[in-house]
């Protein structure tokens, strides 16, 4: 674009245009009612632990309803506990986690060495950082490439072509082809007549045609280039030389300037054009384009601030029309070179020109995704058919068609800048739809509106939503990533888990069930499912209470001792090997025990029964002389606490 990039494109100008809010709620032990009683199994879990008794998922349990209510004072006991386990493998989760709330005791020596083992063991994201010691960038710009294609569009002149912006089934762009009129000058920097805004209708296959003059109460004497209109084509903004009302604004050292200017669409004439309240004589503003939500105007400028020649800003737009100061979008984008020509797409991602990334050339066009706070990612060359070694700015995309426009004045083009139309076949980013349901663990039935979030590998943040009405979610991530999901629900337990999504574009299922945090139980239920408990554990042909039977039978004797009027009848069940006569007399003997264990600590023997089965109630084919696998016998030998009476 020769000097008039720097000059703002024929203009003249210096630039080219954790705690949760929603906390994990414990259940409340004592609800009672219609015969139900809900059993809070956190309160007993702690009861057990406070005994002594050790399990690592016990202990993630209780450190894990901590952190969640935000109390990481308490979390740091149960956290600590579980890494004191021997011999025991932890997920990378807890590493942060237990991190995070040493720091909230101020043991930040002990939380940066957790931290240091958590960045070994957690896949650390290797994406390079702008600049620093990239020597392969050529590497990365080429595994961008191959992507377009680019033809040289139809509406084209000799002159300066450039700056295109969607508008009614059209687009409108910036051309200085007007050259008939007696008073049309031409730009002494550039040698190209001042610009003005024309119009050409798209057909089905987006190709522009019949090209215009827009609207003539927009266009003036002087520039006008790089509109941006809002969704229901009411409102428009653009960029014009400092002039307005037919007076000229002048720099201190005498120079027009240009500005960001606003007009209203009334009776198909722009009416009440009026400069942007953040601009000024003193300084350059260009380039417009709005957010999707069309609540955030971002441009180009050197105002005071710019890191570079020019920087890409941002100001929100207040829902009485007024603006906001305008915000640098910082060091990721923005260089000491030149930033310009900004574009958000439907996508909620940033297009723009720069000269200070690495590229191949000129000005060339880059991409950075916007998430959701408003921070940005990291800066990708869009590839080299789109860049050339001269200068390529003023990309827009439609994002559902992937079509779209750029401008450069690469070498075969038809005049000093020209329009290229171009074809997007393969997104720039490889994308999965991470997708899935959130169901309850014991029923399967879908649980709705659950909240889920999104992690990303150092367990930060991306995204927070709600599942729908049928217990789905689904979010947009990046492929070959890993990434951790977690569900929460009010009276349930969060769960998380996570998976490295494949590294094409596609799809990936990811189903998540919840645990309820209160057990609902009544007569003929069993209290041990309560707590997962299928087996009280002897030793082999012995009925002596084991250290992890006894573990488990604290959990049964904390909530008799809760519910005074519960009543309980313990039957012990074995496999079908060994003689029927002999598994009925142990297992009688097992049950005798567990009630023995239960009414030593104190439980009046009036409410317990018991009596061992032996094989007499097997849950599957596996009786005498079948041949079946030891997790199908595993399934028989049990045992089981049924509620009688509450």
């Amino acid at each position: 674009m020769k000097k008039k990039i720097l000059l703002c494109v024929a203009i003249v100008s210096v630039f080219s245009f954790n705690i949760y809010s929603q906390k994990a709620k414990l259940a409340n032990a004592d609800k009672n009612y219609d015969n139900y009683a809900y059993i809070d199994a956190i309160k007993t879990y702690e009861k057990v632990a406070e005994k002594g008794y050790k399990s690592a998922p016990m202990f993630q349990k209780l450190g894990n309803a901590y952190y969640f209510n935000g109390e990481l004072d308490k979390a740091v006991k149960w956290y600590a506990e579980l890494f004191a386990m021997p011999e025991t493998e932890i997920e990378p989760t807890y590493y942060y986690r237990y991190a995070q709330s040493l720091r909230a005791v101020n043991e930040n020596k002990k939380a940066d060495q957790i931290l240091e083992q958590f960045d070994k063991i957690s896949n650390n994201d290797s994406r390079a950082k702008l600049f620093k010691k990239n020597t392969n960038y050529l590497d990365e710009i080429k595994a961008n490439s191959g992507r377009y294609k680019i033809e040289n569009a139809a509406i084209n002149s000799q002159y300066s072509d450039y700056g295109s912006s969607f508008y009614n089934n059209k687009i409108v762009f910036t051309s200085a082809r007007d050259t008939g009129s007696l008073g049309q000058r031409k730009h002494t920097w550039t040698d190209q007549h001042f610009t003005n805004l024309y119009s050409a209708d798209l057909g089905e296959e987006m190709s522009p045609a019949n090209p215009v003059k827009f609207n003539k109460s927009l266009n003036s004497k002087f520039n006008e280039a790089t509109p941006v209109f809002t969704k229901d084509g009411k409102t428009v903004y653009f960029t014009r030389n400092n002039y307005v009302d037919g007076k000229k604004g002048k720099n201190e050292n005498g120079i027009t300037l240009v500005k960001l200017y606003k007009a209203t669409l009334e009776a198909d004439k722009w009416t009440n054009i009026q400069a942007l309240p953040f601009t000024s004589d003193s300084y350059s503003t260009a380039h417009p384009t709005l957010s999707p939500d069309e609540k955030t105007l971002y441009f180009a400028s050197d105002m005071p601030g710019t890191l570079g020649l020019s920087d890409l800003f941002k100001v929100q737009i207040n829902d009485d029309g007024s603006f906001t100061t305008p915000v640098n979008l910082g060091s990721s984008i923005n260089t000491e070179g030149r930033e310009t020509f900004p574009f958000v797409s439907q996508e909620n991602e940033l297009y723009f020109a720069s000269d200070g990334h690495p590229g191949v050339g000129g000005l060339d066009i880059f991409m950075s995704r916007i998430n959701d706070d408003g921070s940005l990612n990291k800066v990708e060359n869009i590839g080299m058919e789109a860049n050339s070694p001269k200068d390529d700015f003023a990309y827009i995309i439609d994002t559902k068609s992937r079509k779209g426009f750029f401008s450069s004045n690469r070498d075969g083009g038809q005049g000093y800048d020209d329009i290229y139309q171009f074809l997007e076949t393969r997104k720039l980013i490889c994308e999965q739809e991470l997708y899935g349901k959130i169901t309850d663990a014991e029923s399967n039935i879908a649980i709705p509106n659950a909240k889920v979030t999104l992690f990303d590998n150092k367990m930060s943040i991306l995204k927070n939503v709600e599942a729908d009405a049928n217990g789905d979610y689904n979010f947009l991530v990046e492929c070959g990533k890993l990434y951790t999901v977690r569900a929460e629900k009010e009276n349930y337990s969060s769960n998380e888990k996570q998976i490295t999504v494949p590294k094409t574009n596609g799809k990936t299922y990811l189903p998540i069930a919840l645990e309820k945090d209160q057990c609902k139980v009544t007569i003929g239920d069993d209290l041990g499912k309560c707590f997962g408990i299928k087996m009280i554990y002897f030793d082999l042909d012995k009925s002596n209470i084991r250290t992890e039977a006894a573990m488990d039978l604290e959990k049964i004797l904390d909530v008799l001792n809760q519910y005074p009027k519960m009543k309980l009848d313990i039957r012990s069940h074995t496999d079908s090997r060994a003689s029927f006569k002999y598994n009925e007399a142990l297992s009688d003997r097992r049950a005798k025990s567990t009630i023995a264990w239960l009414v030593k600590n104190g439980i009046d023997a009036n409410r317990l029964t018991g009596k061992g089965y032996g094989e007499n109630q097997l849950v599957n084919k596996c009786a005498d002389g079948v041949k079946c696998t030891e997790e199908e016998h595993q399934m028989n030998r049990r045992s089981e606490f049924i509620i009688t009476d509450l």
